[in-house]
């Protein structure tokens, strides 16, 4: 993290949980649909504690503010972290893997290819894509992040602290 500190959430094994809806997705075929949804409310709770985690700690930093700094930074740093998370480590990745896995899977029934093949083979091709898009969606979300909400965080803030002031 920016601190030099670890930060279990993304840092850690737990950084893991976050991808739990990708699983579900690329299991799709094999697995029950309510498993599929489970995985992305494991997804989202990882999304939920880590936001929760960093508006803990912009209280912990920013302690000595005023009370109006103290609620910007804090809703600050729970969007950021909450688009961030729910974007790169939910939505996209959700989507990406469930259509690699449907057009696999149409792919191998056009070809006519044996039932097991057509249920196993798009659980395979699921799995295997992860690895090759977590950096790209990564960068794609910061891209957006810092051309959007970033970037109207800092105007927010001084317009938000200096209004009653």
């Amino acid at each position: 993290s920016e601190d030099g500190k670890v930060d279990i959430y993304r840092d850690t094994w737990v950084r893991y949980v976050g991808y739990a809806n990708e699983l579900g997705e690329a299991f799709r075929p094999l697995i029950p649909a309510p498993a599929v949804w489970g995985s992305y409310g494991i997804s989202s709770i990882y999304v939920l504690a880590d936001t929760y985690d960093k508006v803990q700690k912009a209280e912990k930093k920013f302690s000595k503010a005023s009370p109006k700094e103290r609620f910007v930074e804090k809703v600050e740093a729970g969007v950021d972290t909450c688009l961030w998370q729910g974007l790169a480590s939910v939505i996209i990745p959700g989507f990406t893997i469930h259509q690699v896995v449907h057009y696999s899977k149409k792919a191998l029934s056009t070809v006519k290819a044996p039932v097991v093949a057509v249920r196993s083979v798009p659980t395979v091709c699921g799995l295997g894509a992860i690895p090759f898009i977590v950096h790209p969606i990564d960068s794609l979300v910061d891209f957006m992040l810092d051309h959007t909400t970033r970037s109207w965080a800092s105007p927010l803030k001084k317009w938000y602290t200096k209004k009653d002031a």
